[in-house]
């Protein structure tokens, strides 16, 4: 659950680097909320007006208006998150860009956040997997 949650502790972090399990857990997590919320929607269910018209139960709104607080509260650690995985890889953030490529631009974003980062410290800090950076054979 602490993987899922650290982009929200680093809110606005746009410097340093995260690994892969930092950012596929938060996908993850991002996943299963909004589901919970689409499923909250579709269990508001339709109710009958007066005029026999049928029209979305109250749960129905309750889950729209945690979807919606979800999703605008997410956007920018999703982005931060996404700018450390880059910089994980020695990359510039600005390469999130890529993500609004027509067709592929999305792909091409998957893939990058599916690499592993550089080894060892790069211009963007220490490595995440190894924070001491001890050497092995030291």
């Amino acid at each position: 659950m602490e993987w899922m949650l650290m982009p929200y502790k680093r809110y606005a972090d746009f410097s340093g680097r995260s690994q892969r399990k930092e950012y596929w857990m938060f996908i993850l997590f991002n996943f299963l909320l909004a589901m919970l919320c689409v499923m909250l929607m579709l269990a508001g269910g339709m109710t009958m007006d007066e005029s026999g018209q049928s029209e979305p139960g109250p749960l129905f709104w309750v889950g729209v208006l945690a979807l919606a607080v979800f999703v605008l509260g997410s956007i920018i650690p999703s982005i931060a998150v996404q700018v450390r995985r880059f910089h994980d890889q020695d990359k510039s953030g600005w390469m999130v860009l890529l993500g609004f490529i027509p067709y592929v631009g999305g792909l091409i974003v998957f893939i990058f956040m599916c690499l592993d980062g550089t080894r060892g410290p790069n211009r963007f800090g220490n490595d995440p997997k190894d924070p001491t950076n001890a050497d092995v054979f030291a």
